[in-house]
């Protein structure tokens, strides 16, 4: 079945950088567009991040653009959110998402929390 497994959250100073990873499986992952969403908290869950499945078009929320980086490594079967210039306003719990086999999948995702 499809798996979705994200990482690479944790506590940062303002400013600072994560990179988060989600390792998919369970479906032909080089043939998907990859997703990254984030909730914060007592919001509605925004898409931050997509990339095609060749990795050579990626799209941003304007909240992020120029400070995150999207890509995927169709060999390990992994996507990454390079997130730089951290701010206060990044903390939520950021999730990997497919739609693949016509449905949503979502992994259990992975808090990142930006505060000094």
């Amino acid at each position: 079945q499809v798996q979705l497994v994200e990482s690479g959250g944790g506590l940062v100073q303002p400013g600072g950088s994560l990179r988060l990873s989600c390792a998919a499986s369970g479906f032909t992952f080089s043939s998907y567009a990859m997703r990254w969403y984030r909730q914060a908290p007592g919001k509605e869950r925004e898409l931050a991040a997509r990339i095609g499945p060749a990795g050579g078009s990626t799209n941003y929320a304007d909240s992020v653009k120029g400070r995150f980086t999207i890509s995927r490594d169709n060999s390990k079967n992994t996507v990454y959110l390079q997130m730089n210039s951290l701010k206060p306003e990044d903390t939520a719990v950021y999730y990997c998402n497919v739609y693949a086999l016509s449905q949503d999948y979502w992994g259990q995702g992975t808090q990142v929390t930006v505060s000094s």
